[in-house]
């Protein structure tokens, strides 16, 4: 046996102990804080890859302790995470801060939200992540860690933490998440044919024909939609901003000027109209500054508000099950179907402004059919010296 992972003398009342956890891969150094007033053991815990790491946070700790550094009796981790929302995310994006918010209500909350911070223990923390893990994606538990971890480090900078027990933690795998999927062209063609002359209409049309992201199509301006420029371009679309902070693209190459085809410079062309139209007998001047899918406001439509209206319209054009779809698919349709047609992967990586044809095979892998594959493919139909039955017409078939 390894000497240094060894078990040690068990240490007496009072003392430090430092013990090998193997579900955790680590050693991990205990301080005994008396007990709790419900009788349960209060330890203090620190955690490293090896014993003198330990012994050396042991140290710290101890000096923490002498000095009275401690958590107030009463203050809570939902008083943390809260103060940590109010104070500590000065400048992040409003979107940011509410999915933060909305997942400690719904997760931190309810499970850990009455904990005394100072009483808080990591395999409380385990305990609870555990619990999550059924009902959450691994993505969503990394953040809900991140977020009770934040939360104590912004406790501790004001003195109503001694230690952060969620470094000590890590979060486990949770659901796996929903794979993206794409419509085939003839539910493409029954949405296209679905809810004619409405907003939501003129959306999809504009995601599904053109591929835009959901956060680049909400906070689209008419300045930047060309449906007829004067200067002999070809009608066009202008994606030069999302709803990111700072207004910012996802990346550098995701600002790009795209070509409409000419169902999507027609469908775009009439709802300039009717809004236009609408602003007049509301009586208000209408503008190219003006949002393209405002609200009834004129205001920005948050993603969940779309998201609605788009499976409202998949109803509406009968597809199965619309709220097992999202906005975000049209954009894998658009990929998939020009996969389809037998456009190589470099033009669509160009066409949907990813860096490189690496990220949209690994983003869309499933939804792509590469040139080189489908040239194997070719081939193997050609030479493999089997008779082939001609092709019916679907009206024969």
């Amino acid at each position: 046996m390894d000497n240094e992972r060894a078990p040690a003398r068990k240490a007496a009342n009072g003392e430090d102990s430092i013990y090998w956890d193997a579900s955790k891969n680590r050693y991990i150094g205990a301080v005994s804080l008396g007990y709790t007033a419900a009788g349960k053991r209060n330890r203090a815990k620190v955690s490293g890859t090896t014993k003198t790491e330990v012994r050396r946070k042991l140290r710290e700790l101890r000096k923490e302790l002498e000095k009275g550094a401690k958590a107030p009796a009463q203050y809570t981790v939902k008083q943390a995470v809260e103060d940590w929302l109010a104070q500590g995310l000065k400048g992040k994006a409003s979107t940011s801060v509410d999915t933060y918010r909305s997942l400690a209500t719904t997760h931190i909350y309810t499970e850990l939200g009455a904990a005394k911070l100072r009483l808080l223990e990591a395999d409380d923390v385990d305990e609870w992540l555990d619990g999550r893990a059924a009902v959450l994606a691994s993505t969503s538990l990394r953040l809900l860690l991140s977020i009770l971890s934040r939360s104590i480090a912004h406790a501790q900078r004001r003195g109503k933490a001694l230690r952060n027990v969620a470094e000590l933690v890590e979060a486990p795998d949770g659901k796996p998440g929903r794979p993206s999927k794409s419509l085939s062209l003839e539910q493409g063609e029954a949405i296209l044919r679905a809810g004619v002359g409405t907003w939501i209409h003129a959306y999809v049309v504009l995601s599904l024909l053109v591929g835009t992201r959901p956060e680049e199509t909400r906070p689209l301006p008419w300045k930047h939609v060309h449906t007829a420029p004067v200067d002999g371009r070809k009608p066009h679309v202008d994606v030069w901003r999302s709803v990111r902070r700072h207004g910012d693209t996802k990346t550098l190459k995701s600002r790009r000027s795209l070509a409409m085809p000419k169902q999507v410079a027609a469908v775009m062309e009439a709802h300039r109209v009717r809004q236009q139209a609408e602003a007049k007998a509301a009586g208000r001047a209408w503008s190219t500054e003006d949002l393209v899918f405002p609200t009834e406001k004129g205001e920005l439509r948050t993603a969940l508000d779309v998201r609605r209206n788009f499976r409202r319209l998949l109803a509406e054009a009968g597809i199965e099950q619309p709220k097992d779809w999202t906005t975000r698919e049209l954009r894998t349709t658009f990929v998939s179907l020009l996969s389809d047609h037998g456009i190589p992967i470099e033009v669509i990586a160009r066409v949907v402004g990813h860096s490189g044809s690496n990220t949209t095979e690994r983003v869309y892998r499933k939804q792509l059919r590469p040139v080189i594959a489908e040239g194997a493919e070719a081939m193997d139909e050609i030479f493999s010296g089997e008779e082939r039955e001609a092709p019916r017409h679907p009206e024969t078939a």
